[in-house]
């Protein structure tokens, strides 16, 4: 059967060409000119893809797409304008636009954006028969472990949590650069955080055992698979005191804006769900130190999860310390949730050749140059502090269950992170 794509603009003469460059390629078309018909239309035939003008005469594109998503959070849509602005682009991406293309279209841009929005509609629309099969498969013990319990995990006076019900994000993959979506959603109590990759189906449980990389951003790998810039979301996670989530994704977790803002919406959004189970956590009996020659990572006994970050970059960025206790989410939530990933302009050239860093944007990520800051101004005064601070909040929650003590970290990254839970975890396993 054709794959059928809604073409939904106020100009015939583009309506025509587009139906006809699609029709050649094995396309089915079907064109209307106005928002109501495109909604009237979607809801009777579901097409697997839509092409969305932005200038419609009754309502524009931006609400016809929010109104597509709320009566089918898989659409796949492609916005489109001869008259937009990055700010409506950027926009229309975070509403759950799969791509934005400006006309006139060449006939590679029309066949490209279908081919690539066919794909991605496919594989996440078949995910909630898929989280379906998953759950059955979690709640007969066929399908996922949960983690590993070892010396330092005990019993706590707080429940379980999940979310709600289901939520869907859409963005790029910061390291990629490709267009990706991740879905999360809710799981029995003792089962975990586990990761889906898409199309796949391969499971993988966030822990530190499936670690495969932390160049840049912290990577899991399952059957050839890897799952990129897994740290900010489980940063939320942890913060929120999420432990059991299903999350499928492709390829790599949307970096959004480049903070944990957005993912912490989307978690207030599902709702949280208190499980009647007691959670366990890790509990640190004692201190646990690496270093990497300037770089240490200690952690010791408290009770309660801290950390204090000193960073120290040459000028513009200089010294930053600071110290956060993650008393509650709403904490996390203003004070580090909001901090953005960051990169420097004489570092770009590097991270191409390394096939990094591909989907930053001016939107996305704090460029530094030589003087100052490129693209934004800084949400703190030690805004680069924070975001490290929040790094080693998400890297820490690869243990498996929520953390328990004082961390104190100097000029440390993705690898010292991860090299602390190894320590953690090799001399407590039983």
């Amino acid at each position: 059967m054709k794959n059928l794509v809604l073409i939904v603009d106020d100009e015939p003469g583009i309506l025509a060409s587009m139906s006809s460059v699609l029709n050649d390629e094995g396309y089915a078309t079907h064109c209307v000119q106005s928002g109501e018909e495109a909604l009237a239309y979607y809801g009777e035939r579901r097409p697997d893809v839509v092409f969305l003008d932005v200038w419609l005469p009754d309502r524009d594109g931006l609400e016809t797409l929010q109104a597509i998503r709320e009566l089918d959070p898989t659409a796949s849509v492609v916005m489109m304008s001869g008259h937009g602005t990055a700010s409506t682009a950027v926009k229309a991406i975070k509403m759950g636009a799969y791509d934005y293309v400006e006309k006139p279209l060449s006939y590679q841009q029309v066949t490209d954006a279908t081919a690539g929005a066919v794909a991605f509609g496919q594989s996440v629309a078949n995910d909630f028969t898929l989280r379906d099969r998953a759950v059955d498969r979690i709640e007969t013990g066929r399908e996922f472990s949960p983690p590993p319990v070892f010396a330092l995990v005990e019993g706590s006076d707080q429940p379980q949590r999940t979310v709600a019900s289901s939520k869907v994000l859409y963005g790029l993959g910061l390291h990629s650069g490709s267009r990706t979506g991740m879905v999360i959603q809710p799981l029995p109590p003792d089962s975990g955080i586990h990761f889906l990759t898409l199309p796949d189906n391969h499971s993988v449980l966030a822990h530190v055992s499936a670690v495969a990389d932390t160049g840049y951003a912290t990577t899991l790998s399952v059957a050839g698979n890897s799952i990129r810039t897994v740290e900010h979301l489980l940063s939320a996670l942890h913060a929120y005191g999420i432990t059991n989530l299903l999350i499928k994704v492709h390829g790599e977790i949307p970096v959004l804006d480049g903070s944990a803002v957005e993912f912490c919406e989307a978690l207030e959004a599902a709702g949280i769900e208190e499980q009647d189970v007691p959670r366990r956590e890790i509990v640190i009996d004692r201190p646990y130190e690496v270093r990497d020659g300037d770089r240490v990572l200690r952690i010791e006994p408290a009770p309660t999860f801290s950390i204090s970050y000193l960073l120290r970059y040459p000028p513009p960025v200089g010294e930053q310390l600071h110290e956060f206790e993650l008393s509650s989410p709403e904490a996390y939530r203003s004070r580090i949730a909001p901090a953005r990933t960051f990169g420097f302009m004489r570092d770009l050239k590097m991270m191409s050749e390394l096939g990094l860093g591909s989907g930053g944007r001016l939107d996305n990520f704090v460029l530094v140059g030589e003087d100052n800051v490129l693209n934004t101004e800084l949400r703190f005064p030690d805004e680069f502090a924070r975001h490290k601070i929040l790094d080693i909040i998400g890297d820490l929650y690869l243990l498996g269950f929520p953390l328990r003590g004082r961390v104190t970290a100097r000029l440390t990254g993705h690898r010292t992170n991860i090299a602390l839970l190894r320590e953690i975890l090799t001399s407590n396993t039983r």
